[in-house]
């Protein structure tokens, strides 16, 4: 099955070292295979294709399903280790051009990178230290993306999973 060309959203040195080069979770779809009878793998992406989160174009194609089909917003993963962020580019990217111009919230994936992705304390990549200081840093780099009027509100107040 043709994998996405070497530009990939995930294309950072933290993972090339630790997966390889270029790799994302799309070579694992690519890879899936049925576990029992009717079971359909690998599920392949259909209208927009291996798409890369870095590029405006996709983002936009991404709304613009979404909106086709009664999508309200989306929801952006949000990764804070004790100030590092990583993988920011795409929502840094929706959050200073203004597009696409749908509701969002951010969801802060706050467990430890681990070799095996259950967030456990083996084999770590990247580990959460918690604390008083580090949460008020971490809330004051968040008000930029609160601030913005696609932001998600409940009751008038940033939804923030």
């Amino acid at each position: 099955m043709p994998l996405p060309s070497t530009s990939l959203s995930t294309t950072i040195p933290e993972n090339d070292e630790w997966w390889g080069r270029g790799f994302t979770e799309w070579r694992n779809v690519t890879k899936a295979k049925p576990l029992f009878p009717g079971h359909y793998q690998p599920h392949l992406p259909a209208d927009l294709g291996f798409y890369d989160l870095r590029l405006q174009e996709a983002r936009e194609a991404q709304a613009e399903l979404a909106r086709e089909h009664g999508i309200y917003g989306f929801c952006y993963y949000h990764y804070w280790f004790n100030g590092q962020r990583i993988l920011e580019r795409p929502f840094n990217e929706v959050l200073t051009s203004g597009k696409p111009d749908l509701p969002f919230c951010l969801c802060w994936a706050n467990e430890n990178w681990t070799r095996v992705w259950d967030g456990g304390e083996r084999n770590v990549l990247l580990e959460q230290h918690y604390s008083h200081e580090d949460d008020l840093a971490h809330i004051r780099s968040l008000i930029s993306a609160f601030k913005d009027p696609r932001y998600i509100r409940i009751n008038g107040k940033p939804l923030f999973a």
